[in-house]
């Protein structure tokens, strides 16, 4: 088992997932699309949004950078920045929920904001995994993506960022994967097995056949989703 002990989460992101309204998914994107343009305007960071493409009940993910302090979050200035727009923070019965049948919102901690906004800019399609862990078992899920991490850049994949709950939502972990397109995503079928055994080993798994497995003993409940990237221009 690896320790957690040297990992690092040092910055702050507010998670929000959105169900359309019938019809008005369209719609939806392009307001959040619009909004985004003005986020430079009002001094904020533009967030990085993604579109669902099988798995999940959910339409929309959109992960928004807070920073290094959590408290810079709620203050006044900042409060007020985001009001301005028109996605974020909007009050309650505001129009913004004309376009939303479903919404949660948590606020994370995550992998450095440069390496993110650089693979986020670079690849256009992703693999989010969400997982809630069973009681007592958060620890040791944390221990197994950072394991999973290993076994990944022993097989010559890149990493998944990893993100982990502070507050707000039902997930306690859940991680990004980054790839060009699903072609990218299912290259990992070509690698020989016993390649993925040996990796496996050497990440702590008892085998490649294990990973599965033991990741279920750990969990309560776990999504599994494809998504693209929506980009505003």
């Amino acid at each position: 088992m690896l320790s957690t002990t040297a990992f690092a989460q040092d910055y702050y992101y507010k998670v929000t997932t959105m169900r359309a309204t019938p019809g008005k998914l369209l719609e939806l994107i392009d307001l959040l699309k619009a909004d985004m343009k003005n986020h430079n305007a009002l001094g904020m960071k533009e967030p990085f949004l993604m579109r669902h493409s099988q798995g999940d009940h959910w339409d929309l993910l959109m992960i928004y950078p807070i920073g290094t302090t959590l408290s810079n979050h709620f203050t006044d200035n900042a409060i007020k920045k985001r009001k301005a727009s028109k996605t974020q923070d909007q009050p309650y019965g505001s129009e913004y929920y004309d376009y939303i049948s479903f919404q949660e919102e948590q606020i994370v901690t995550g992998p450095d904001f440069v390496d993110f906004n650089r693979r986020f800019r670079t690849f256009g399609y992703y693999h989010v995994e969400i997982f809630q862990a069973l009681a007592g078992k958060q620890k040791e899920l944390l221990e197994e993506r950072i394991m999973e991490n290993v076994y990944l850049k022993e097989i010559k994949r890149d990493d998944n960022l990893i993100f982990t709950k502070v507050m707000g939502g039902e997930a306690d972990i859940f991680t990004l994967g980054f790839y060009r397109d699903i072609k990218h995503y299912a290259e990992s079928a070509d690698i020989p097995l016993e390649v993925e055994n040996k990796a496996a080993k050497v990440a702590g798994f008892e085998s490649v056949y294990t990973i599965g497995s033991y990741l279920r003993s750990l969990l309560l409940e776990h999504h599994d989703t494809l998504a693209g990237a929506v980009r505003n221009d």
